[in-house]
C-alpha cells in the first residue's frame, strides 16, 4: 500500500461517500470507487461496508486510519518544512563580519531578517579581516562582511556600501564647531589614531600625507569602535568609518566630515566555490536594504 493509497483510504473513511472523497482529493467519483475496489483486492480483506450509499469503515480499515495517522503528521511536517524553505522562513545561515559591520549594518539587518523568519538560527561571528575573508575561503561562513577591501583573494565580493571616514569626537570639543576637519586641525589636539597596517589606518595615513602634516597620534587603536568609545570619553578625536558611530546609538558623539575626502568600502564576500543558500541570500538583501538607507540618511554612496 503505497501513501496515494493511504490517503485515499483516509478520505474515504472520513467522508463516508465517495462523492465527498472525490472532491477532497480532486478526482472524478469513478476513479476514487474504481481505487477503493483495487485496494480491497490488493489487501486481500474488505476495507469499507456500503449501506445505502454510505461507505462504513471496517474495523480493520479504522485500525489502518488509526496507524496510519503518525505517518501524515509526518508527511504534513514534511510539507511544512518544503514551504519555510521556499519561502526563506527556514534554513541555518553562517555569517562572520569585521566589527565596524558586526556593531553595526548586520545587527539592524539580521533584526529585521529574523521578524520575518524566526526559524531560520543563525551562527554570528564578529573577527579580524584576515579571519573573516579565511573563514569564508575554507566553508566555514557562508558570508563575509569586511570594509576596506582591495583584493578579494579569488572570493566574490560585492560591494554595498561606499562613504567617506569622517571625525568624531565629544559634542563639547572645541573640533565640534567647525563643519569640516581637516588634518591640519588635528595638529595640537589628542589624537586616536587607527593601527598601522590595518585598511582603514592606511588610509587615514594617506590623507595626512596628501595633506602634508606629519602623522602623530595620542592613542593607537586597531577597532574604529574602540576609537568611538574613546573620543566619547574625551581621550581625544578620531577618524574613523561613517558606519560604527552612526549604528553605534549610545554614543554621545559629534561627528564631522573628514577632508581630504577618504573613501571606504563596505564588501560582502563569497565562495566562488559553493553557492549560498536562499537563506543566506535572503539575508543579504537586509543588508543591502539597510545599506542604502544608511547611505541616505549620511548622504554618502
Amino acid at each position: 500500500m503505497n501513501l496515494r493509497q493511504i490517503e485515499l483510504l483516509r478520505a474515504v473513511v472520513r467522508c463516508e461517500t465517495t462523492v465527498r472523497a472525490a472532491q477532497e482529493l480532486g478526482l472524478s467519483q469513478p476513479a476514487v470507487s474504481n481505487a477503493i475496489k483495487h485496494l480491497e483486492s490488493q489487501v486481500g480483506f474488505p476495507l469499507f461496508e456500503r449501506v445505502n450509499n454510505r461507505l462504513f469503515p471496517t474495523a480493520e480499515a479504522r485500525s489502518l486510519y488509526k496507524d496510519s495517522e503518525p505517518i501524515f503528521a509526518l508527511h504534513a511536517a514534511f510539507e511544512a518544512r518544503v514551504q519555510d524553505i521556499k519561502e526563506n522562513r527556514a534554513g541555518h545561515i553562517r555569517i562572520i563580519a569585521t566589527p565596524p559591520l558586526g556593531y553595526g549594518v548586520l545587527p539592524a539587518a539580521l533584526r529585521n531578517y529574523l521578524a520575518k523568519r524566526p526559524k531560520v538560527r543563525v551562527s554570528f561571528d564578529v573577527r579580524r579581516f584576515e579571519h573573516v575573508l579565511e573563514s569564508v575561503e575554507n566553508g566555514t561562513a557562508e558570508l563575509g562582511f569586511v570594509m576596506g577591501l582591495d583584493d578579494d583573494r579569488g572570493l566574490d565580493a560585492e560591494t554595498f556600501f561606499t562613504g567617506s571616514m569622517v571625525c568624531v569626537m565629544r559634542p563639547d570639543h572645541p573640533l565640534a564647531s567647525k563643519p569640516t576637519i581637516t588634518p591640519d586641525d588635528l595638529r595640537e589636539v589628542p589624537y586616536i589614531a587607527l593601527e598601522q597596517g590595518t585598511r582603514m589606518g592606511t588610509i587615514v595615513r594617506r590623507a595626512f600625507a596628501q595633506a602634508d602634516v606629519p602623522f602623530r597620534f595620542s592613542v593607537e587603536v586597531r577597532y574604529c569602535n574602540t576609537a568611538c568609545v574613546l573620543a566619547e570619553n574625551g581621550v581625544g578625536v578620531a577618524v574613523v568609518d561613517p558606519l560604527s558611530p552612526v549604528f553605534s546609538g549610545h554614543y554621545d558623539l559629534a561627528i564631522r566630515p573628514f577632508s581630504p575626502a577618504s573613501e571606504v568600502m563596505a564588501s560582502v564576500v563569497r565562495s566562488r566555490k559553493r553557492p549560498i543558500s536562499r537563506a543566506a541570500d535572503a539575508f543579504l538583501r537586509e543588508v543591502r536594504l539597510i545599506a542604502a538607507e544608511t547611505a541616505a540618511k549620511l548622504g554618502q554612496g
